[in-house]
Formats: C-alpha cells, structure tokens, sequence
C-alpha cells in the first residue's frame, strides 16, 4: 500500500496532478500486478494536509520510536539517523511535580544530612515510589527498570544497594515523615480532619520460616492463607480517602488489640477533635475506653 500522485493533460495543456492511497492487485489473466485506487485524496494543489497528517499518525502508533525516527528522517533528507533509545517520562515527570508540591525532598533533605550518600538516597527513595505508582517491583528489579524503562529526571546511577539503604533509612524516619507528609497534603488540598476511617488487613510470605521477625507470625488470614506468617497492615484515611498514615503490626494480633498504639500514635499529631470510625470487630469496650480518654467519638 503506498500513496502516489498521477498526472493527467487537459486540452488547454494543463497537467493536474491527484494523489491517491493504492496498492498492487496480481492480474492473473494479464500475469502482471496493477494497481488498484484505494481512496483519491483530490487534486494536488487542493490537498487536505490535516488529513494526511492524521493518517500518517495513525500509522505511526504501530511503529517502534526509531522506526518513526527514521522515516522522518527520510522525508525531511537529514541522512540516516541511529536510534540511541527512548525512555518513557510522563508518569515520573507528573510525580515529581507532586513530589516537589508537597516538599518531600525538603524535609529528606534534613533528615539525611548527616549521612553519607546524600542525593543517592533521596533519588532512590523517589525511584521506589515512582515504581509502586508506576510499574511495581522488587527493590532488585528496581534498578534495571530505573537505568531501562523509565527516564525519572536525573541522571544518577542507582544500584541495588542504594534502595536497600533508602529502605533502612525510611524505616528509622518512617513516623516523622508521614507525618510531614500528611500536613503537606492536608494544605495543599485544604483538609480537615474531623472524620478518620480506621481498618486492617494483613498479608502472607511465601515461606514456613517466622524467624525471629517481631511482626512476622502465623495468625487468621483474610486471605484464608493461615498456613503461612502473616504481618498486618492498619490504614487511617480522611472522609476524602487520603491516608493520615499507615502502621505494619504482627501478623498474630487482632484488630482490637491495635486500636490502643493507634491512637497513642495519632494524638503525638495532635489532631484536632475527631470521630473515629471502625468495624464492630474493634469496637469493645475496651476501646472504647481508650478512644473516650483521648476525647475521640466512636462510629
């Protein structure tokens, strides 16, 4: 399939030129191909050129980069161009804006200025967020996605080390920056905080070894997966679903027994008066209690 331009003579001696889309069709009968109009886009000089430029980026969503990079070059008659790569930038360009709106790298910035490795640990701990937003992987696979498949602003060389080391260093800092964060948030989208939605979940390793991990343990799964150690996840999120912030507790612990260090953790925020709101399952008396002394109401 190709498109061409055939010219024909009129009387006065005037050549007019069309362009058309056509392709070869095999005459059997005459033992030739010929060529068989697909569709005319009119005379040459009363061309539509925005029609041919949505055909031509129709054409091009079905091209490899450097194959699209090559045509052009062709018709613009630069010479032969060599394809170095491409690396897709959207997703991780809008999430450094984000980023840098809720001033993240600042507050990293303080927190990592005593140590050694600095920007390395500030451009990992963003790789790793991108990655969970983007594409999620093991922090091993994170490195080949992070120099192959995805362009994240900077030109750092990150290894594997590096994001075990942000990792380490997220979990010394974890309180103090979901807090800075969850205050960032709350003025950025102007949030009030008068409702918060509390629950848990937990999740299961793929071995039979517990170890001496604190929070690894074998308890009730919810996903019926009581065979295999467990560690629970707690989440509070405002009346518009953003996170307030989120706790990792032993895997063998009922719901009810972590209402206690939540809200211990929670009124260290200072909070404003709230009503918390949870499943009948936490809500023994107990609790109550202990939501009642902190000024907190129960939903």
């Amino acid at each position: 399939m190709y498109i061409r331009i055939i010219r024909r003579k009129n009387k006065d001696g005037s050549v007019v030129g069309y362009v058309q889309l056509a392709h070869n069709v095999w005459n059997p009968e005459r033992g030739f191909a010929q060529a068989e109009v697909l569709y005319s886009f009119g005379r040459r000089e009363q061309l539509n050129l925005e029609v041919l430029k949505r055909l031509a980026r129709s054409i091009c969503r079905f091209l490899r980069p450097e194959d699209a990079l090559e045509l052009q070059a062709q018709a613009q008659g630069e010479g032969a161009l060599r394809f170095i790569r491409s690396r897709p930038a959207g997703g991780a360009y809008l999430l450094r804006v984000l980023w840098e709106r809720l001033d993240i790298g600042g507050y990293l910035s303080v927190a990592v200025k005593d140590r050694a490795f600095t920007t390395l640990v500030q451009e990992a701990l963003f790789a790793v967020v991108a990655n969970r937003a983007l594409s999620p992987l093991s922090k091993l696979a994170i490195e080949q996605w992070v120099s192959e498949e995805v362009y994240l602003g900077h030109d750092e060389q990150l290894q594997v080390q590096h994001f075990y080391r942000a990792m380490d260093f997220l979990l010394e800092h974890a309180e103090e920056i979901q807090d800075e964060v969850f205050r960032a948030t709350a003025s950025l989208l102007n949030l009030t905080v008068d409702l918060i939605f509390f629950d848990t979940t937990n999740t299961y390793f793929e071995t039979e070894e517990v170890s001496d991990s604190q929070l690894k343990a074998y308890g009730k799964s919810k996903d019926k997966r009581d065979d295999l150690p467990l560690v629970t996840i707690g989440l509070a999120v405002t009346r518009e679903g953003i996170p307030v912030r989120c706790w990792v507790l032993p895997g063998n612990q009922h719901d009810a027994q972590s209402v206690d260090q939540i809200q211990k953790d929670l009124n260290n925020w200072n909070p404003c008066r709230v009503v918390w709101v949870m499943d009948s399952g936490m809500a023994r008396e107990e609790n109550r209690r202990i939501l009642q002394r902190a000024s907190w109401r129960i939903f």
